[in-house]
């Protein structure tokens, strides 16, 4: 792995280059990168299953109003390595104060003591939430996708531990269980990594059932952490409790018209995701689940518990995206509690869960108003 080129120019749009940056904690990390590296920093945060390819459609532009913009594969995915996919390697060096960490390696490796914005999607923009919060003296503003951040959890010492809401959902009548846990699991990889579609089928239904492309995908406030509620989201976060994820999916794969309509994903741009995660597999980017699933270092996030994020923030994400629903009350708390300086939540119509992907131009826009 670690004699991999990087991303292949002809893959890539105009203006956007690849390249290595070595000996970060640890890693050899692979960033996309556009723009003058004298301009103020951009950092670009993926999430799952995603890659630094996925901030492809906003890179140029962003670039082009002033910023160097630098987007890596995180630990566990892509072309950077140095990170080793086990099941029973070291759940610690995917914590989120380690990833914090990377991110501020990748800072520092590309010239700048500091970033104009961390811009994070989906499980990047946890990461890009603790970047603010820890240390918003190199992240100078913060601005998340898909998944609020609701604040670091209170200190639970001497609390009884929460109802056991996982055995709810194997009891409903139509037994259930949460996707964040089915990723924890032994399994969960392999099935993953040998999908019986094949591995760009079981993407391009996975991005299919997650967008505003599925005509279902119509969220509202949930009521609570408890399994009625849950149950009421789609299986890609509430799963059937027999069904893996390539079967969860397999019922919704679009059909060969909406396939070759997709303008935000052609085939030959899903071609490069399958292509990086049959070779890479799942099991490092699913450690980050465990990490949070386990309860492991909970204690060590409880250390920041009252904490507010104090630079200027921002949340984007798409109308039909149920991510911003997933975890109830965190929309709103995120702009009333978690944070000091909030300056507006924008959900972009026509946009389900790839909102940087499905509307580039409309994120854009609102990202370039946040910065100015």
């Amino acid at each position: 792995m670690t004699d991999l080129p990087p991303l292949e120019a002809s893959v890539l749009p105009a203006g956007i280059t690849a390249r290595f940056l070595p000996d970060i904690n640890g890693l050899r990390v692979h960033i996309l990168e556009a723009g003058n590296p004298g301009d103020p920093l951009l950092l670009l945060l993926h999430g799952f299953p995603e890659l630094a390819y996925s901030w492809r459609h906003v890179m140029p532009a962003l670039a082009a109003a002033g910023y160097h913009v630098v987007a890596p594969d995180q630990r566990g995915y892509g072309r950077t390595t140095g990170w080793v996919g086990d099941f029973d390697g070291d759940l610690a060096l995917y914590t989120l104060p380690n990833l914090v960490r990377d991110a501020m390696g990748v800072v520092r490796a590309t010239g700048h003591d500091h970033a104009a914005a961390v811009v994070g999607h989906d499980y990047g923009a946890s990461v890009a939430a603790w970047c603010a919060l820890l240390r918003g003296d190199v992240f100078r503003r913060m601005a998340i996708m898909s998944a609020p951040f609701g604040g670091p959890p209170a200190i639970r010492d001497g609390m009884a531990p929460p109802p056991d809401v996982h055995a709810a959902l194997a009891a409903l009548p139509r037994p259930r269980k949460h996707y964040q846990w089915y990723y924890s699991e032994r399994r969960a990889g392999p099935d993953m990594e040998n999908p019986p579609q094949g591995m760009h089928d079981f993407l391009r239904a996975y991005y299919h059932h997650k967008s505003a492309d599925w005509a279902e995908n119509k969220p509202f406030p949930l009521k609570g952490w408890v399994a009625e509620e849950l149950a009421k989201m789609p299986t890609y976060y509430v799963m059937d409790l027999g069904e893996t994820m390539p079967e969860t999916v397999a019922h919704h794969m679009p059909s060969p018209a909406e396939v070759a309509a997709n303008r935000w994903l052609t085939e030959a741009e899903m071609a490069v995701y399958a292509a990086e995660y049959s070779r890479t597999g799942f099991e490092g980017a699913l450690t980050c689940y465990r990490c949070r699933t386990t309860g492991r270092y909970t204690g060590l996030l409880e250390v920041s518990a009252g904490r507010r994020i104090e630079v200027p923030s921002t949340f984007i994400a798409g109308a039909q995206d149920w991510g911003i629903q997933q975890n109830p009350g965190a929309l709103e708390r995120m702009a009333t509690e978690a944070c000091s300086d909030w300056r507006g939540t924008h959900l972009v119509e026509g946009a389900g869960h790839w909102v940087q992907q499905e509307q580039a131009a409309a994120v854009v826009r609102h990202l370039l108003a946040f910065l100015a």
